[in-house]
């Protein structure tokens, strides 16, 4: 089992930054992938970026390359996500999840654990 807390999240104005942390407990040395979510108000779930534990293998959405940047501190069993020149579509609910297996980063419904989920609001 594996247990996911997000934080971080807030309220910030267009072009600024904000850093989220994931802290794991439990069995993580079992994950292979830890990712980041979000849910924006009525849309679908969706991809923002993901790394591999072992070697620290990223994969990002289009959109947030070259704003957002995901990195993991093993040792701490943390990972943050860097999210700089913020706009207002980025306001989602931002959630941490875990990957048990070794493929398809991208894909939430092959995530294994969950967080609660950490608000940021991008004003204008």
């Amino acid at each position: 089992q594996v247990q996911l807390v997000e934080s971080g999240g807030g309220l910030v104005q267009a072009g600024g930054s904000l850093r989220l942390s994931c802290a794991a407990s439990g069995r993580t040395s079992s994950t292979y992938f830890m990712g980041w979510f979000r849910r924006a108000p009525g849309k679908d779930r969706e991809f923002v970026a993901a790394i591999r534990r072992n070697d620290g293998n990223t994969y990002y959405k289009d959109s947030v390359k070259g704003r957002f940047t995901i990195s993991r501190d093993n040792a701490k069993n943390t990972v943050y996500l860097q999210m700089s020149s913020l706009k207002p579509e980025d306001t989602a609910v931002y959630y941490c999840a875990a990957k048990i297996s070794n493929y398809y980063p991208t894909l939430p419904s092959l995530y294994d654990y969950w967080g609660q989920g950490t608000q940021v609001t991008v004003s204008s």
